[in-house]
């Protein structure tokens, strides 16, 4: 644990204590493991999002059910809080500003116009001088052709805002494509980043309070599959230095937004074993699920400590582990054999209580802990694989 910037004006005054009521914007997957780590330590957990019966919903004290550009029906759920998070980075930003104006909302709302939109995220990493890919604006046809010629090609174009797990972006294998790729995202406002042959993807998540407080869980390796993470492995098989560097990236990037929550950075590792940085997401992320089961303190209960003003918690894996998503894909066969999967007694089963399983839905995880990284990665994508063996014997 490390300490940045003692001294800035947002440090904490006094703290927010079990028994108070957290409220959350959003209400998926990510929401339902915060109000479980919530309600462990005491706490009340309201969420607000347009959707009934949703993952956070099922385990909160109390549902809002509204529009979030509903501000009357935001003012008023915050009013009955004491501190208010999100879930995700794409909540509008009226509408955490709404909120803002009747309870303390963290991360801060600004935090949130950099993380939604790809342009102001990369242009924030290069001023502050973070490593990140070549990289040019697109917001005409000259601008394309301008950022084609820059950062040359192959190259992905990515919109700069509404793009996850892969949607939104198009890659472009030489100039003559850049028109048609672009055509391909409906000409949207967007960025063209050089592609980068990368030897792997990491990311670190990082806990930072208000008096500048740091913690993180090191360094996860993560697989991806179709775009969407697939299966992540901690700690991620990367040489200490390159480690140490990813690490010392991640707490300046939380230190330079003066983050009150909790924020995970994405990073290309080039074959050269060079760190850049990809993307960021201010709130607990799909590649540190398996702290709740590994950390001595999960991304989940750290949120809350940082949010709350407590303390911040170790973060110290008590064994390696490995988690592996479950997509809607696995129940293309019929109901997955969920004692199957549970064989292996270090395999612990995350669903998120979405009654419809699509195609790339996440709809849960699998953990598994062992000696070393690279066991726990073989358990849980053999436990993984177990779960259609009833539908492939029948």
């Amino acid at each position: 644990m490390s300490r940045a910037r003692p001294d800035e004006p947002n440090a904490a005054t006094a703290p927010i204590l079990p028994g108070a009521t957290v409220g959350m914007l959003g209400s998926g997957q990510l929401g339902r493991m915060f109000a479980i780590a919530a309600r462990r330590m005491g706490y009340r957990v309201v969420t607000f999002s347009p959707d009934a019966d949703s993952p956070t919903g099922q385990c909160a004290d109390r549902e809002i059910v509204a529009n979030y550009d509903d501000l009357d029906a935001v003012a008023a759920f915050a009013r009955s809080v004491d501190v208010v998070t999100y879930e995700f980075e794409n909540v509008p930003t009226a509408t955490a500003a709404a909120a803002a104006r009747h309870a303390p909302v963290r991360p801060d709302p600004s935090i949130l116009s950099v993380a939604q939109n790809r342009i102001a995220e990369k242009e924030f990493f290069r001023g502050a001088g973070f490593p990140v890919p070549p990289f040019g604006v697109v917001r005409t046809a000259d601008d394309l052709a301008a950022a084609v010629a820059s950062v040359g090609t192959p190259a992905v174009i990515k919109t700069a805002t509404s793009g996850y797990d892969g949607k939104g972006q198009a890659r472009i294998a030489s100039p003559d494509e850049a028109p048609a790729s672009w055509e391909s995202i409906d000409r949207s406002e967007a960025v063209v980043e050089a592609f980068v042959d990368f030897a792997a993807e990491v990311s670190v998540i990082v806990a930072r309070d208000a008096a500048g407080n740091l913690a993180d869980w090191g360094v996860v390796g993560n697989e991806h599959a179709n775009h969407i993470l697939d299966v992540s492995t901690a700690p991620a098989p990367v040489s200490p230095p390159v480690a140490a560097e990813a690490v010392r990236i991640a707490h300046g990037i939380a230190t330079e937004l003066r983050l009150v929550g909790v924020l995970c950075v994405e990073f290309f590792l080039t074959r050269d074993d060079a760190l850049l940085v990809n993307e960021i997401a201010p709130r607990p992320h799909n590649s540190g699920h398996l702290t709740f089961d590994a950390a001595v303190t999960c991304q989940f209960e750290q949120q809350l400590r940082a949010v709350c003003g407590l303390p911040l918690g170790s973060t110290a894996l008590m064994q390696p582990a490995a988690m592996a998503n479950l997509l809607g894909d696995v129940w293309d066969d019929g109901p997955p054999d969920w004692a199957a999967a549970l064989e292996d007694p270090a395999v612990k089963l995350h669903l998120y209580g979405k009654s419809q399983p699509r195609p790339g839905r996440k709809m849960g995880h699998l953990t598994a802990t062992a000696p070393t990284a690279a066991e726990a990665r073989r358990r849980v994508i053999a436990a993984r694989a177990r779960l259609q063996r009833r539908a492939e014997a029948s």
